[in-house]
């Protein structure tokens, strides 16, 4: 059986925003995937309020006590400012493994039967990307490493380009979709 994944709040970035609003602000895009018996929310971050995930998990028939897993894809502010909402799920931080019961745990690549853990570094050190299988095909969660579809290859807060550029390809070649950081999902062309 494959998993699902989904946007629930589609994300910004601040040229977006000003563009639109004439306000700077930047929210990521957060998705929930679901897994067997696991409701997995990546990158609860940065957003005007946090009745907005609320709402969205609402909407998919959710309550916050109900999401098992936190996904972090790395750990700039913007994508992880709301983890405390999910006191009792456990939490993918980073490269660094599970955050569970009050201590870390290490964490295998195969996170669940379809859902693999890539270490995607290059935007940030510790930049982890997700790979779903679903009916649909492969689904990378790539967190900054694709900020939105068609975004400028030289990325501004990059801390290796180099090694940005390896993560890029690595998750082109594995991907049939790119959720990324700061927009909608899109089918990587092969």
């Amino acid at each position: 059986m494959s998993a699902k994944v989904k946007i629930i709040h589609e994300g910004w970035i601040e040229s977006d925003c000003v563009k639109a609003h004439k306000v700077p602000t930047t929210s990521p895009t957060i998705s929930l995937i679901e897994d067997g018996a696991i409701v997995a929310v990546v990158d609860p971050g940065e957003m005007p309020n946090q009745q907005i995930l609320v709402d969205a998990l609402k909407k998919e028939g959710l309550e916050i006590k109900e999401v098992t897993h936190v996904l972090v894809t790395h750990s700039h502010f913007d994508h992880y400012r709301n983890v405390g909402m999910f006191p009792e799920s456990t939490i993918v931080v980073e490269y660094f493994g599970l955050w569970a019961e009050g201590r870390n745990k290490d964490f295998l690549k195969k996170f669940s039967e379809n859902i693999e853990i890539i270490s995607a570094p290059g935007h940030n050190y510790d930049a982890l990307s997700f790979l779903i299988d679903t009916k649909e095909g492969k689904i990378a969660v790539a967190g900054d490493v694709f900020w939105k579809e068609n975004y400028p290859k030289k990325d501004p807060y990059a801390t290796d380009l180099n090694q940005l550029e390896k993560s890029r390809k690595k998750i082109l070649e594995l991907a049939d979709y790119i959720i990324p950081g700061h927009g909608k999902m899109f089918k990587v062309e092969k």
